[in-house]
């Protein structure tokens, strides 16, 4: 989810929730502590240069209980962050502690916003001599030239 999705449904909501893969939501309380900008120069296992930017949203939850971010609020930190920090229109990626810190992609289900799962992966599987898998196929177990088939 990119920074003007985020924005476009923060302004049509009155609260904010965000739910976590297994279906459990952050609790209600929990605060953005960061908004940055994050660019990632490496080089692949297969020698080729790359570079990444995401925009990064840290949630955070204190003992805090009376505390709860609304829409407008968090629109205010990312105006402010798109100022300060000349921040694009880039992917969001959402910082959540659970055993350690744990990253997430960014999406939105009609009601809250959701945290998605990140795989790490070979981005240079031709270098590396990895097969890239086939997608499997179904075959039709029916024979299309049965005469009821009309395909004759």
């Amino acid at each position: 989810m990119k920074l003007s999705e985020v924005k476009s449904q923060l302004n049509q909501l009155e609260t904010i929730a965000f739910q976590l893969p297994n279906g459990d939501l952050v609790p209600n309380h929990f605060h953005v502590t960061e908004v940055g900008k994050i660019t990632k120069n490496f080089i692949d296992c297969g020698g080729v240069l790359r570079k990444e930017k995401v925009i990064n949203f840290q949630l955070w939850n204190a003992d805090d209980y009376d505390h709860r971010l609304h829409p407008e609020k968090l629109m205010d930190i990312i105006t402010l962050s798109e100022k300060i920090l000349n921040l694009k229109d880039l992917e969001i990626e959402v910082e959540y502690q659970a055993e350690t810190i744990s990253k997430f992609g960014l999406d939105f289900n009609g009601k809250n916003f959701v945290l998605t799962t990140k795989q790490t992966a070979c981005l240079a599987e031709d270098s590396c001599g990895i097969i890239p898998k086939k997608a499997k196929v179904k075959i039709a177990t029916t024979n299309c030239c049965d005469p009821n088939s009309n395909c004759c």
